[in-house]
């Protein structure tokens, strides 16, 4: 088992790979940091002293003077190399670089020589070390105006602020959860690569992520409706943009009770591409429905109670009778130009869940009324 010591194992990136490499009992053990290590030499070696693994995330990304950022990100590393010279040990060190690299700001300038002092510390000493020049990171829970433009962009729009755009440029990109399972990787085979450059995973305008978290607000956080999500990006923002949600404000979001002597039918899920999800209570004795679709995808699954949901195709004879029982998990479909009803046939309230693959829409219901 590895032991492994994360320095800024709180800020963004470290938090993400403490909590993962924390779900991998049997691969590895953490060594908790403390950031108060760096002010104190006994203490930085002692931490060392114990580490297989260090992956070094600890720096400064913002500060009004430049050379404040570069400088203490330099000092940072001539720490932890100090204190494995000076307890005599060579752990294997991952150092999270950026592309920043090939810009000239003093970010990059302090971010490309930390590389090349631990490059150096390896060859010197016998260590493994990896370089990673890392892309632009985003991810949940990031640090608005700190970490990414994404984070601030969905910080902004959760808090009802207005985002602007200075440059809009192209972003190369990587997900946090890929970046993580990267370092992970490399502590598990034990990695040398000095000069590690890391693909980004995919490329956007800032306007067009931009773009696409306003609509995340307007159809989840305003409608609640769960946006169209294409392919994995699509996923990895929105799940990015709903870690930004004051969650004490914006829960428990209230539903719309529609309520008469049947019971009460709710719609509980909308997804913009993928239907509707609603659930009703209906009293005894009670019929719901007595309508057919033309092109309405639907389902009928009793949760609760017993129900005999009846279909018949229309201007056709024969009625199809099928009896449901909540404790035996089971379900319905209805085919298009089939009149269908529901009733409930128990002594208690009947609990259904429906399924439409697309919202009610009063202009368009392709909704007709005929008894089965």
């Amino acid at each position: 088992m590895k032991k492994i010591g994360i320095t800024g194992q709180n800020g963004f990136t470290g938090s993400y790979l403490y909590n993962t490499i924390s779900l991998l009992k049997d691969e590895f053990q953490l060594i908790p940091f403390e950031k108060t290590y760096f002010k104190n030499e006994k203490q930085l070696q002692h931490w060392v002293q114990q580490c297989d693994v260090i992956v070094h995330l600890a720096a400064m990304n913002r500060h009004p003077d430049p050379q404040v950022i570069h400088d203490t990100n330099i000092n940072l590393v001539t720490e932890i190399i100090s204190a494995a010279v000076a307890s005599g040990t060579q752990p294997q060190i991952i150092f999270t670089s950026s592309i920043q690299e090939e810009k000239d700001n003093l970010y990059g300038k302090s971010k490309k020589k930390g590389r090349t002092l631990f490059a150096e510390w390896a060859e010197k000493h016998g260590g493994k070390f990896v370089g990673m020049i890392v892309p632009n990171v985003f991810g949940p829970f990031g640090k608005p105006f700190y970490n990414s433009a994404v984070a601030t962009f969905c910080h902004q729009l959760c808090n009802n602020e207005e985002p602007k755009i200075e440059t809009d440029g192209l972003l190369k990109l990587i997900y946090i959860d890929e970046l993580v399972k990267i370092i992970i990787d490399a502590a598990r085979n034990n990695m040398h690569n000095p000069e590690f450059k890391i693909a980004h995973t995919r490329e956007y305008y800032v306007s067009q992520i931009l773009n696409q978290l306003q609509e995340f607000k307007n159809q989840y956080f305003n409608n609640g409706i769960f946006p169209s999500l294409q392919n994995k990006f699509d996923i990895d923002l929105f799940n990015t943009f709903r870690s930004f949600i004051n969650l004490k404000n914006y829960f428990p979001y209230r539903l719309k009770q529609n309520t008469d002597n049947r019971g009460t039918f709710v719609e509980l899920v909308k997804l913009q591409q993928g239907g509707q999800v609603s659930f009703s209570t209906t009293h005894p004795g009670i019929t719901r429905g007595n309508h057919f679709h033309t092109r309405k995808i639907e389902r009928f699954a009793v949760i609760k109670g017993e129900a005999l949901i009846q279909l018949r195709k229309y201007n056709t004879e024969e009625v199809f009778n099928f009896e449901l029982k909540g404790e035996e998990a089971s379900y319905v479909d209805m085919p298009v130009w089939y009149t269908h009803n529901i009733t409930n046939t128990g002594t208690d309230d009947l609990y259904t869940i429906f399924w439409i693959n697309e919202f009610f829409d009063p202009t368009d219901p392709d909704t007709y009324f005929e008894i089965v």
